[in-house]
């Protein structure tokens, strides 16, 4: 039985960046220079900066479904999004953290357009919870959520699945496959805390628990990886995934417990593009049917919006419970 969490403060993480803000695309053109394919394609992919106001969705999830949240921290390369179409409580809540404060005195190198760098000192925010959730912006809410569907008195529930994918390792292909990048960050996650690639945990696109004392004690334990993670300005191969080396570590301190019912749903880039059947369309309405349904992530908006175009009328309602005005069908 899973215990309930205690009455700790948590709050909630958010990165986010407007690829097209011209400043923003100076900077990443000039680090990218005349040589892509010296980077990684998974790395230089255009929707890893493309903004597509998923943040409003995703800060309206937060205020109607997890209004326990003490503060919502999103992190910013200088540009400020949007905030005017929000209510004045949720607004209070929001404070706003520069690249340049989580990487203080860390020896990281700025400007990064980098998710993994970012993420590899999300715990340094100055004033943030000792329990917080980490969001991307693409990640909503879509039921009313308690602190104990994210925490025990333990530590985190996470949600994912055990994977082998020892057949990866060293493999030149899979290694340049942009849809294998983020299983090499979890195996080198894995390995860095002793976890073979055979028999390790697979973090899914949702909503991270994350215990920032855990993060700072793995930071004094691999201070040089954590240094080496942030240096790179684009996503690189020889990365991990800071929140899967989290989540191996506590799994292997026994403080976190795997969560064994499946409350999110994941509609990624691609799915249901070709499709005849209303597959689209029947998942979305079987999300907003279904209570138990707590998470949902979209990966790619607009591509969802050509299969749905009702997408943004359906996500609004979807992430504040209101009555549907009409079918999905």
């Amino acid at each position: 039985m899973v215990q309930e969490a205690q009455h700790h403060p948590i709050d909630a993480v958010i990165t986010w960046v407007d690829g097209l803000d011209p400043a923003h695309l100076k900077k990443r053109e000039s680090v990218m220079g005349s040589a892509p394919n010296l980077f990684h394609e998974n790395a230089i992919n255009p929707h890893r900066w493309a903004c597509n106001g998923e943040l409003y969705f995703c800060l309206a999830s937060l205020e109607h479904n997890a209004p326990w949240l003490r503060k919502i921290w999103i992190v910013v390369d200088a540009q400020s999004p949007d905030l005017s179409g929000l209510s004045a409580a949720l607004r209070a809540k929001i404070q706003l953290v520069d690249h340049t404060e989580i990487f203080a005195n860390q020896g990281a190198i700025l400007p990064t357009f980098n998710s993994l760098a970012i993420e590899t000192f999300l715990w340094n925010i100055p004033g943030l919870s000792d329990q917080f959730i980490y969001f991307n912006d693409d990640v909503f809410l879509t039921s009313p959520c308690r602190p104990s569907d994210f925490f025990t008195r333990n530590g985190p529930i996470l949600r994912g699945t055990w994977a082998d994918f020892s057949a990866l390792e060293d493999d030149p292909v899979h290694m340049a496959d942009p849809v294998k990048f983020n299983h090499y960050m979890q195996i080198n996650a894995a390995a860095l805390c002793g976890v073979p690639s055979k028999r390790l945990f697979r973090t899914a696109h949702v909503a991270h628990p994350c215990l920032r004392p855990t993060m700072a004690q793995l930071h004094s334990r691999f201070a040089d990886a954590f240094r080496d993670n942030a240096g790179y300005r684009m996503r690189d191969i020889h990365q991990f995934s800071p929140q899967s080396l989290h989540n191996h570590t506590c799994i292997l301190n026994k403080t976190a417990t795997v969560n064994s019912v499946k409350d999110h749903c994941h509609i990624y880039s691609g799915q249901g593009v070709g499709a005849v059947d209303g597959t689209i369309a029947a998942l979305l309405q079987n999300i907003y049917e279904t209570p138990g349904i707590k998470m949902l992530c979209i990966n790619d908006l607009p591509q969802l919006e050509a299969l749905y175009p009702d997408i943004r009328g359906w996500l609004a309602q979807a992430v504040t419970g209101a009555p549907r005005s009409s079918s999905t069908e």
